[in-house]
C-alpha cells in the first residue's frame, strides 16, 4: 500500500476538521448562541469520541482499517451537509455531534494503518510524516474556511468542505488496494495478544504518562483551535484573519515536524514532549493580552513550535509502547482520553468565560500543559 495515498485521504478530512473547528463555533456565534452553549457545542465533537474511541481502535485490530476509514469518511461528509440543508443552530448540534462520532473512526483506523504500513526503523519517520500532512490541513482547513466565510458566506462554506471529505471517500471507494492494507492484528507485525482488558494498558507505567501526556498536549491544540476564533470574533478580528492567526500555529508544526526526527535523537522523547508543552503553556499565557492579529499571529507560530511534535511524538509512543496486536485498541484509548477532556473541559471553560472573560481559559489551559511537562519529566527518571 502507498501511504503517499493514505495521506493524501488524511489532508482531505483533516482539512476539514479544522475547518469546522472554525466555522461551527463563528456561526454559532453569528446565530446567536451564549457562550455557555458554545462550550457545550465544542464539548459535542469529543462526546462520541470519548465514547466510541476504544470500540473503534478494536474493530480496526479485528476487521483492518479500511471499513472504520470508509464509514467515518462518510458520516464525516453527512455531517458537513447537514447545516447546509438546514442552517439553522440545532442542525448546527447535530453536525459537531455526527462529525465526532465519524471522525473518531476514521480517525483511530488511519493512525494504526500507517503504524501497520512502517517496519520498526520507519515508525518514526512514518509518524512523523503523518504529522506533517496534519499540519498540512490544519494550515488549509482554517485559512481556506475563514477565505470563504468572508467570501461566500457561511451556508455555502459547508458545502465546499462536503465536497473536499468526498474526495477522500471516492479515493478510498476507486481504491482497491486499500481494501487490503493493514490487515487485522498487524500491530507491531505480532500476533495477537488474546487478553482484552483497558487494565493492561494502565498497568504499564511509559504507556499510561504518554497517554495521560498526550491527552493534555492535545486538549491544548484543540481548545486553541476552538477558543482562539471566539476570542477573535470578541474583539473584532474578520473571519480571514481568525483563519490566518489558526493557520499559522499549522505552518509551525510543519516546520517543526520536519526537524522532530534530529531532535528526537538530540534530546530524546520525554524531554523533547515535556519541553513542547512548557513552550505552548508560556503562549496560552500571553495570548489573551493582545488584540493586534500579527502580534496574536506570532504567539500563534510559538504555540505551533512549541505543540507540533507532540501530537505524532505521543501517538507514536503510544503505538510502540502498546500490547501485541492491540494497538488499534491502544490509539483508541489515547483518543478516549483525549476527548473525556475535550468534553469536560468546554463546558467548564465555557462558564468561566461566561462568569469571568475568555482570558482566565486560556490561563488554566496553560496550567494542564505545565502539569502535562512535569508528567513527561518524570517519566526521563523512570
Amino acid at each position: 500500500m502507498n501511504l503517499y495515498l493514505v495521506f493524501l485521504i488524511i489532508l482531505c478530512n483533516v482539512a476539514c476538521q479544522r475547518a469546522c473547528r472554525v466555522i461551527i463555533p463563528l456561526y454559532a456565534i453569528d446565530l446567536g448562541a451564549p457562550q455557555f452553549w458554545i462550550g457545550v457545542l465544542i464539548a459535542l465533537f469529543s462526546l462520541f469520541p470519548m465514547l466510541f474511541a476504544l470500540y473503534a481502535g478494536r474493530l480496526s485490530d479485528r476487521f483492518g482499517p479500511q471499513r472504520p476509514m470508509l464509514f467515518g469518511s462518510i458520516g464525516l461528509v453527512i455531517g458537513l451537509l447537514t447545516p447546509y440543508v438546514f442552517p439553522a443552530l440545532p442542525a448546527l448540534y447535530a453536525s459537531a455531534a455526527l462529525f465526532g462520532l465519524s471522525f473518531v473512526f476514521y480517525h483511530v483506523a488511519a493512525q494504526n494503518l500507517v503504524g501497520a504500513l512502517s517496519s520498526k526503523e520507519e515508525l518514526t519517520g512514518n509518524f512523523n510524516n503523518y504529522g506533517l500532512v496534519m499540519a498540512a490541513g490544519g494550515f488549509v482547513g482554517p485559512l481556506g474556511s475563514g477565505l470563504s466565510i468572508d467570501y461566500a458566506g457561511y451556508h455555502s462554506s459547508f458545502l465546499y468542505l462536503a465536497l473536499l471529505a468526498a474526495a477522500a471517500v471516492v479515493i478510498q471507494v476507486t481504491t482497491k488496494t486499500l481494501s487490503n492494507a493493514g490487515q487485522p492484528g498487524a500491530g507491531h507485525g505480532k500476533q495477537p495478544d488474546k487478553s482484552h482488558k483497558a487494565r493492561d494498558f494502565l498497568s504499564n507505567a511509559r504507556l499510561r504518562r504518554t497517554l495521560i501526556v498526550g491527552a493534555v498536549a492535545q486538549t491544548g491544540n484543540d481548545l486553541f483551535q476552538f477558543y482562539m476564533p471566539i476570542y477573535g470574533h470578541s474583539i473584532g478580528l474578520s473571519a480571514s484573519r481568525i483563519g490566518f492567526v489558526l493557520s499559522m500555529v499549522a505552518v509551525a508544526a510543519f516546520v517543526v515536524r520536519v526537524l522532530m526526527p534530529a531532535l528526537v535523537r538530540q534530546m530524546g522523547e520525554d524531554t523533547l514532549l515535556a519541553s513542547s508543552l512548557i513552550v505552548g503553556g508560556v503562549t496560552f499565557l500571553v495570548f489573551p493580552l493582545f488584540k493586534d492579529a500579527a502580534v496574536l499571529s506570532l504567539i500563534a507560530f510559538v504555540l505551533g513550535l512549541g505543540l507540533g511534535c507532540a501530537q505524532p511524538l505521543s501517538m507514536m509512543m503510544t503505538y510502540a509502547n502498546s500490547p501485541q496486536g492491540r494497538s488499534g485498541e491502544a490509539l483508541g484509548l489515547r483518543t478516549t482520553l483525549n476527548n473525556f477532556i475535550h468534553v469536560v473541559v468546554p463546558i467548564v471553560f465555557g462558564s468561566i468565560g461566561s462568569a469571568f472573560g475568555l482570558a482566565p481559559v486560556f490561563w488554566i489551559n496553560a496550567l494542564l500543559l505545565a502539569g502535562g511537562s512535569a508528567l513527561s519529566r518524570s517519566g526521563r527518571k523512570s
